[in-house]
């Protein structure tokens, strides 16, 4: 463990010095959660910043390890990582800066200045998105030098786009809940606000399209993690085997992750699937484990790895 820390020190300083920052955040709003009785839409007011500066810490420290596995550096990425810290940073202060003032700092159009700052919010979103995009096309290009990890790597990055897309629906027209000034929700089929999960407050009673972008986004750290323990518990799989079983967990993550969001525009609460959604979900694991099965039964023995 000291090890690993004493190798983030030398990864991307400006990640690992917004990580550190979104630490600080994330404290702060911790102890805002436990002093500041103020609620909003039906959650402690200071929840939101908590859970988007955690959110950030994985993201910015996961970042930050990828690109110190490239084989050199890329002045692209470096240039899209200077993007993504900056463009952060304005999400974060507008969602603080919004708690400060009492107010959500999503989907609110309220005022002159509410509507300002959630437009800031979202512009500052779609340039995060193109700047993330630009860091998987260079990740492709200069190839991980381990085939497993650079799968993992391209699985991960590429499905945490999916998962921000996913996000994409609470701010259609058919989002608009019919409250004046309020533009979008993630709720479908109830109202913001309601019964929901401990700690995420995933709606229990309709959809909830933060699921989908939730599970899409944290593909970042899902896939390097399953290479992690393929690489430490399957030691007799071939680097090739490895990787292929990568894409396929990937492969299946992705359509997961696009289930969730349809089971949530279906205005279906998480843990109340249909018959429907069990039957998909029951397909996505026999297909996996068909593909899974497949993968290992092609693989090559470890004799005839060494001899090739």
């Amino acid at each position: 463990m000291t090890t690993l820390l004493r190798r983030a020190t030398h990864w991307n300083r400006p990640l690992m010095v917004f990580v550190s920052a979104m630490a600080v955040l994330a404290v702060v709003a911790g102890v805002g959660i436990l002093a500041d009785p103020r609620v909003l839409t039906g959650a402690p007011i200071w929840l939101k910043p908590f859970k988007f500066a955690v959110s950030f810490v994985l993201y910015g420290a996961t970042l930050a390890w990828m690109l110190s596995l490239l084989p050199r550096r890329s002045r692209a990425a470096e240039w899209a990582v200077t993007v993504i810290v900056a463009m952060s940073v304005i999400e974060m202060m507008v969602i603080v800066a919004q708690v400060l003032r009492g107010q959500t700092s999503h989907f609110n159009g309220t005022s002159t200045l509410n509507s300002a700052l959630f437009t800031v919010m979202g512009a500052a979103i779609m340039v995060l998105f193109v700047a993330h995009l630009v860091i998987g096309i260079v990740v492709l290009i200069r190839r991980i030098p381990d085939r497993a990890a650079s799968t993992a790597v391209g699985w991960g990055l590429g499905l945490s786009l999916l998962g921000m897309l996913a996000a994409v629906p609470m701010v259609l027209p058919m989002q608009e809940p019919g409250i004046d000034g309020i533009s979008g929700a993630h709720s479908v089929g109830v109202l913001d606000g309601g019964a929901g999960l401990p700690v995420v407050g995933w709606s229990t009673t309709g959809g909830d399209l933060r699921i989908g972008h939730f599970v899409g986004l944290h593909a970042l750290q899902a896939l390097p993690i399953l290479a992690i323990l393929l690489s430490r518990f399957a030691t007799r799989l071939d680097e090739r085997t490895r990787a292929r079983l990568l894409a396929v967990a990937g492969g299946a993550y992705g359509v997961l992750t696009v289930m969730l969001t349809w089971q949530a525009l279906r205005g279906q609460p998480l843990l109340r699937p249909d018959a429907l959604t069990l039957a998909a979900v029951a397909a996505l694991v026999v297909a996996t484990a068909a593909a899974a099965g497949l993968v290992l039964a092609r693989r090559r023995r470890p004799e005839l790895a060494l001899a090739a």
